[in-house]
């Protein structure tokens, strides 16, 4: 049994927010994305039957990555007294042969790549924008991307 009190593993255990995610009913695939304080809209372009209202949901994961690299990143800079005047990144999702991906665990099919290209502002000197590099991959969504991930699916009773 765990040292761990019952509340922090409940607590642990339970999801932080809830999100809630609605057809729109306007075009075929148009959805409101809901945190209880903002609205968002989502869809599809229209070459995939969508009416292009929206980020898809493979932007919408390259945009949560992106904010939580800047902000990480921002966050450490502020703390140790930095000079980073402004964080710029840039993502790309693509999928490439396993077998074209040196550090990857899986050998065949496809995997998915997301690219990252971080810009540092400001008079940085070498050693500092190493480290903020080195902090990115410890952004809190990077770090659920690449850990294992169990996603427990039911129905619901309308």
């Amino acid at each position: 049994m765990s040292d761990e009190p019952a509340a922090a593993r409940a607590s642990a255990a339970a999801p932080s927010v809830q999100v809630v995610v609605t057809e729109t009913g306007q075009g075929l695939l148009q959805q409101h994305l809901s945190d209880g304080r903002h609205l968002l809209l989502a869809d599809e372009p229209v070459a995939r039957g969508g009416g292009d209202t929206g980020p898809n949901p493979y932007e919408l994961l390259l945009m949560s990555l992106g904010a939580c690299t800047s902000m990480t990143l921002r966050l450490y800079a502020q703390r140790k007294h930095w000079p980073l005047s402004r964080v710029v990144v840039r993502l790309s999702h693509g999928r490439i042969y396993a077998r074209d991906c040196a550090d990857c665990e899986t050998e065949i099919g496809l995997v998915d790549r997301i690219e990252r290209e971080i810009e540092l502002e400001g008079p940085l000197d070498a050693t500092q924008r190493s480290r903020l590099l080195e902090i990115a991959d410890r952004c809190p969504v990077h770090r659920t991307l690449i850990s294992e991930i169990s996603i427990q699916t039911r129905l619901r009773a309308p």
